[in-house]
């Protein structure tokens, strides 16, 4: 029997993100499974355009940007409600969406991608009744699932763990050189250590840890002379201002480089730069990132206390630290640090992480969920 299957989404390719990058995937492979069976997949989204769409990911009859006309997407999704068998609602905030097709077409299979803090704060009366009605809940990480159990009392028999995948387009590297024009931009030296993070800078967001890292940075470079610690991300004026005096505070204005935004384009050869990629988190509902980053065949410092623990694998593919304790979190640094890179320990990182987080695995994990 063809299945009829629509993903809805706030926004999937005009910006870049977590939730953005696992709703491409996703999107792929939910493309792929249905070329497999023979199915109906769109992709509906109310924030991209129809020019917005990267065509590698699915093909453009399957797609659909309401480029921001809210109420555009709401009567079409109402005009059509009637059609599809499963309707995988990406993000709570299009919990209305879920609710009005399950009004109307009751046998509608109305499925949940919970991913991290959006869900793991109080929810509006609307989405707790969304949530009772949703016949799945599909996780990010086995951390949300719980949150979902104890702050929302989801049923656990509808919440299923579905880790994100690495973007089957990622650029891998063959070869783990570090890139001689970045050495060059940054001016570094080819046995400079280098530190690395990447992750949105909001001064609503505090919660990244890389304030943690600056505070630990004097004793670091006392420890590694040369150490460098590249801090990237697009950040908001407030933080930026914010981060600057942590900075001149802790005395690491030469150590520390603020990036700001970098291309898609050049992520692979800053993590092939860096010897340690470390984002100590405390709100992490998976962490793309840290796959993205171990992919690279570049080892991973995470917060111990949120979802980036299964991102590393329960501590296989990476570190886990109490990320309020600086002495914990320097100690972890050191050790990575004292024990230099090679290319076969990259290529083995590599090879692990894809192991665990593949997109085949992926789409065959989705297809069980069907059934």
């Amino acid at each position: 029997m063809t299945k009829k299957v629509i993903l809805y989404t706030l926004q999937t390719f005009s910006t870049t993100g977590g939730i953005q990058k696992m709703t491409r995937t996703l999107a792929h492979s939910l493309h792929l499974l249905a070329t497999r069976n023979n199915w109906s997949f769109n992709l509906w989204s109310v924030y991209d355009s129809n020019n917005d769409l990267i065509h590698r990911y699915l093909p453009a009859k399957q797609f659909m940007g309401f480029s921001a006309n809210r109420i555009a997407f709401v009567l079409k999704s109402l005009i059509t409600a009637r059609r599809p068998d499963v309707v995988i609602i990406s993000h709570i905030n299009l919990a209305v969406i879920g609710l009005l097709i399950k009004t109307i077409n009751p046998k509608c299979k109305v499925w949940l991608i919970a991913h991290g803090i959006e869900v793991w704060r109080p929810l509006s009366p609307l989405k707790n009744v969304f949530l009772k009605r949703c016949d799945k809940v599909i996780c990010v990480s086995n951390f949300t699932k719980q949150q979902m159990i104890s702050r929302h009392n989801t049923d656990a028999g509808i919440c299923e763990v579905l880790n994100n995948a690495v973007d089957p387009f990622i650029k891998l590297p063959v070869t783990f050189a570090k890139p001689h024009q970045l050495i060059k931009r940054y001016g570094l030296t080819d046995d400079t250590p280098v530190i690395f993070t990447l992750t949105r800078l909001a001064s609503t967001e505090q919660y990244k840890g890389h304030d943690q890292v600056i505070k630990v940075m004097g004793c670091l470079k006392l420890k590694f002379p040369g150490i460098r610690y590249i801090l990237s991300g697009q950040y908001d004026h407030k933080e930026e201002i914010r981060i600057r005096k942590l900075i001149v505070d802790a005395k690491v204005d030469k150590e520390v480089i603020l990036t700001g935004f970098i291309e898609e384009a050049e992520i692979t050869d800053h993590f092939l730069l860096a010897d340690l990629f470390v984002l100590p988190s405390k709100k992490e509902g998976f962490g793309i990132v840290f796959i993205e980053a171990l992919a690279c065949g570049l080892p991973v410092v995470c917060g111990n206390a949120d979802g980036s623990i299964d991102a590393i694998c329960n501590g296989e593919l990476g570190k886990a630290v109490n990320v309020d304790n600086l002495v914990e979190l320097e100690n972890a640094i050191s050790n990575y640090l004292q024990d230099p890179l090679t290319q076969e320990r990259r290529q083995h990182l590599q090879h692990e992480c894809l192991l665990h987080f593949n997109e085949n695995d992926y789409i065959n994990k989705l297809e069980k969920m069907f059934s």
